[in-house]
């Protein structure tokens, strides 16, 4: 199938290349040519200008945008919308406010362009495991793009969640519940850290430990251990951990239908709190992050 990928970050290119493996013909455009210059020596058709996106697919066309949510996406989806042609399809697979997603498809609709929704977690491991997809919009066009969802995620591994903006919200939810797991886990470890055993516990141990037949065990889990075995005390980097957006709308989704939710709201506010503060549990989960996101760490300062 064809598609063109918009963006070639951490997740974009490692897409890009996971569907090139699948036998799909892929168009790769970024801001900066650099990054599209280094997939087309893999075998993706480069792109530079939207103009030239849209001049290499054939119609009906096929468009994703992976970029950071906000006014970057409303910039490339207004500049598509004046170029694409009705029957073209725009996906976002950011991480989008859900809200957003129904004034950007109705914003197209006006053109006759398909919209969906694409909520996208697997972080810097999709290319080797596969990306868990969460999808919205209408159902046939699902249907149509299938063969992408297929290729990039691992068995049984996405879902037609809904209308537009169903796989964007229960995208939010599960980052909302990943806070609060997280949060979990680094208070956890700040108990031992603060413990008369600290001298004699490994955190790496303890890791490893948990993950063979606890309740507790789970992938991230298996991220702290490799984290620990990289700096049992993590002092190679701050406890400062970054708010990506998807946990504040979760809260305040939460505030909005009347659920209480107490554990993620409180994630939350020690990521804010993480801001301000260095302690071993926000080390804990900002190193979590790296592992599985590869997402940017704040390190000491190396005197």
């Amino acid at each position: 199938m064809q598609i063109a990928m918009i963006g070639l970050g951490r997740m974009g290119m490692n897409m890009v290349r996971r569907l090139l493996k699948g036998g799909h013909d892929v168009i790769a455009y970024n801001r900066t040519p650099a990054k599209t210059d280094e997939i087309v020596k893999e075998g993706a058709k480069g792109a530079y200008s939207r103009s030239d996106v849209v001049a290499l697919l054939s119609p009906p066309r096929v468009v994703w945008i992976m970029l950071p949510a906000g006014s970057t996406v409303d910039d490339h989806v207004e500049r598509f919308k004046e170029i694409l042609s009705p029957g073209d399809i725009v996906v976002d697979g950011g991480n989008t406010y859900y809200k957003d997603d129904l004034r950007r498809s109705e914003t197209l609709a006006e053109k006759g362009i398909q919209f969906m929704d694409a909520g996208v977690s697997g972080g810097i491991w999709g290319l080797e495991k596969g990306y868990c997809m969460m999808v919205g919009g209408k159902k046939e066009v699902f249907q149509r793009l299938e063969p992408i969802f297929k290729t990039l995620a691992p068995e049984e591994g996405y879902l037609y969640c809904g209308d537009v903006g169903a796989g964007h919200f229960v995208k939010m939810v599960h980052n909302g519940i990943e806070y609060g797991m997280m949060q979990a886990y680094g208070e956890g470890f700040e108990i031992l850290e603060a413990s008369p055993y600290a001298s004699s516990i490994n955190h790496g141990d303890i890791a490893h430990l948990w993950n063979r037949g606890s309740v507790v065990r789970s992938w991230l889990l298996e991220l702290a251990e490799a984290a620990f075995r990289k700096n049992e005390k993590l002092s190679d980097i701050l406890g400062y951990v970054e708010d990506s957006g998807e946990g504040r709308w979760t809260v305040m989704q939460a505030v909005e239908t009347g659920v209480s939710a107490p554990v993620i709201a409180l994630a939350l506010m020690r990521r804010f709190r993480s801001q301000k503060r260095d302690n071993f549990s926000d080390k804990v989960v900002a190193a979590l992050r790296r592992e599985f996101g590869g997402h940017a760490v704040v390190g000491t300062i190396k005197k």
